[in-house]
């Protein structure tokens, strides 16, 4: 599906192209930081901003790049850069009917004071940087 977004003062406006339904809770201390709990977030084919000078981006990692508004810093998305794919935050979507919590990733960093509830899958760090063929960082 398509679907049109924006961050909160509307000065980062977007398109997205095959927006997926399924939205994938992070709670890894680098997305609690960034969206001030876990990020819920789902992933796009590709992304068209209409305004790009708006649009702040951080080198979060060697891989990833985080992007906001550089007027009233809602956090948008995330972006695995070698593959360009885009992981949208279901926040800067007005219209957040179409989606359902589908995962858990980062369990090992939640925070116990909160849960989800139903019935998914829950991945470790660890357990989901294998399932996508990435091992997890050195502690040395």
């Amino acid at each position: 599906m398509e679907m049109k977004g924006k961050c909160l003062c509307g000065a980062v406006t977007f398109t997205a192209t095959n927006v997926d339904p399924e939205v994938h809770a992070c709670h890894c201390s680098m997305c609690r930081a960034w969206t001030g709990g876990p990020a819920l977030s789902v992933a796009t084919q590709s992304v068209v901003f209409d305004n790009e000078s708006e649009l702040g981006r951080y080198a979060s990692s060697p891989w990833a790049e985080r992007g906001f508004c550089k007027q009233c810093g809602s956090s948008l998305f995330y972006r695995v850069t070698a593959a360009d794919q885009y992981i949208v935050n279901i926040g800067a979507f007005p219209d957040v009917s179409p989606f359902h919590l589908a995962s858990e990733i980062y369990v090992d960093e939640k925070p116990a004071g909160y849960s989800f509830a139903g019935d998914h899958p829950r991945m470790t760090g660890a357990e989901f940087l294998a399932s996508i063929g990435m091992a997890p960082p050195s502690t040395n």
